[in-house]
This record gives structure tokens, sequence and C-alpha cells, in this order.
């Protein structure tokens, strides 16, 4: 299918590895520029030339961290009038309820609800003079189906997915479409670290931990990054124009839920 984004110009956050890349890596195979931007200088630029030696599109980089103010304005500034977002940032530590401060909410809230805000507000404009934009944020499962270890999480981004449910249907009309994109558990560091963490809190060893949390899961696997990326690189195609404010899933169907 082509997905009608030849030549358009992509910024995806947190894209040196993970989920961000293979969004990155699935825009770019539909001929899509990129802005690719991660905290860290190395991987970020191993990730964009295997990117440009692959697809031969032009990619940009901008090693800063976007939950900053000055992180943000550099990213902006490199990003101009681009036509497609995505968002994503990793997820705060995980705890219990009694665990957290006012601290560790404020920073959970910056990086995972108040940051993509901030840029969907700076780049929506532009997208709008143009008639057409498309914005992506990779939030999580918990938004549908609360993680209790992972209570910073489950506020920070259900907050940014009510602030989408209310702009997205506000801007729809001007061509600009965003939606969330929820993953479950993908083969990420992220998984690895969790599954770490089960390992040293419970013992055993992390491919069982693995195999045990995979278990959980109806596909019975973990989910990959290209596959992720595909349903990205969708949502911000042409033929996504009439999904407008969704929450979808990509999950394995470990969400047990009618609707």
């Amino acid at each position: 299918m082509d997905l009608g984004i030849s030549g358009k110009r992509a910024l995806v956050c947190a894209s040196s590895k993970g989920l961000g890349l293979g969004c990155a890596r699935a825009l770019a195979r539909e001929g899509v520029s990129l802005v690719m931007n991660a905290r860290t200088e190395g991987p970020l630029q191993d990730a964009a030339e295997a990117i440009r030696s692959e697809t031969g599109v032009d990619v940009v980089t901008v090693a800063a961290d976007v939950t900053t103010e000055d992180g943000r304005t550099r990213v902006l500034d490199t990003a101009g009038d681009v036509e497609i977002l995505v968002t994503n940032a990793g997820g705060p530590p995980p705890g219990m309820w009694s665990d957290w401060d006012r601290d560790d909410f404020i920073a959970a809230f910056d990086a995972n609800m108040l940051t993509p805000i901030a840029l969907m507000q700076a780049l929506i404009p532009t997208m709008i003079d143009k008639g057409w934009g498309r914005v992506v944020n990779i939030t999580s499962q918990s938004v549908k189906s609360p993680i209790p270890v992972l209570g910073l999480s489950n506020t920070a981004r259900t907050g940014l997915t009510g602030f989408v449910a209310g702009t997205a249907r506000q801007v729809a009309g001007q061509g600009v479409i965003i939606n969330n994109l929820l993953p479950g558990i993908h083969d990420t560091d992220r998984a690895a670290a969790l599954d770490k963490g089960v390992v040293e809190a419970h013992g055993g060893s992390v491919d069982e931990a693995r195999a045990a949390r995979a278990a959980t899961i109806p596909a019975g696997r973990y989910g990959t990054a290209e596959e992720f990326g595909a349903t990205c690189a969708f949502l911000c195609s042409q033929h996504a124009g009439f999904m407008v404010g969704q929450n979808v899933l990509l999950d394995g169907g470990a969400v047990n839920a009618t609707f």
C-alpha cells in the first residue's frame, strides 16, 4: 500500500532506538525525510546513518533532551515546518503509590505530558496553515489498563490523552489528524529493564521473567519495533484522515476489554 506521504518531513522524538527508531525507519521507508532526536549523540548518529544508507532519505539529527526548554528549542528550531510529529519519551521509574512525592510527579508530567503538549502547540499551527498534518503520540497501554507499579506513567500519560481528546477534534477540520499509539510489551530496552527489575525483586533469571511475562500476552510474545513502526506510519498516512483522537492499542491482546 502506498501511504501517500513520500516527500513529507517528520520529527520523531526518542528515535535512536526502540519504538521511536522503529517509527523513524518505517517513515523513511515511505520516503519521509526525518529530523531524529535523542539525548545521546553516538547512538543517534548510528541510527541516522543506518536509515540514510537503507532508504536514501535526508536525515537530520538533534542530540538534546527534549523534555527541557533548551533542548526543546533546539529541536524545534531544527525541525522547522514539519508535517509529521511523533512524540515519544521513556517512562518514569516504577514504584508504589507511597514512594512518590510532588517532584516525582512533576518530572513525570514534564516528560510524558507537558513535553508532547508543548511540541504540538509549537508545530500544529504550521500544519494548519498547510492544511495537512499528522501527530502520533506514543503513550502506553496503561491509559486503558493501569499498571500498578507504573503509577507515575499512568497519571502523566492519561493527562496527555485527555488533552489530545479535545484538541484532536478542534483541528481535524483543518487537515491535522492527531492520534495516540498505545504500546504493550515490546522487545526494547525498556522491557529488558523491567524484566531485570522482576529478577532483582523476586529472583530467577531474565529468561524466566521474560517467558512468564510473554505468557500473559494472548499473542504469546513481545511485540517488535518493526511492526510498531509500521502501525505508526499508517497513522501518519493519507489513509488515516478519518481517524481522529483515537487510542490505538498495540499490545498483543494484553488489555482484556470489549471496547
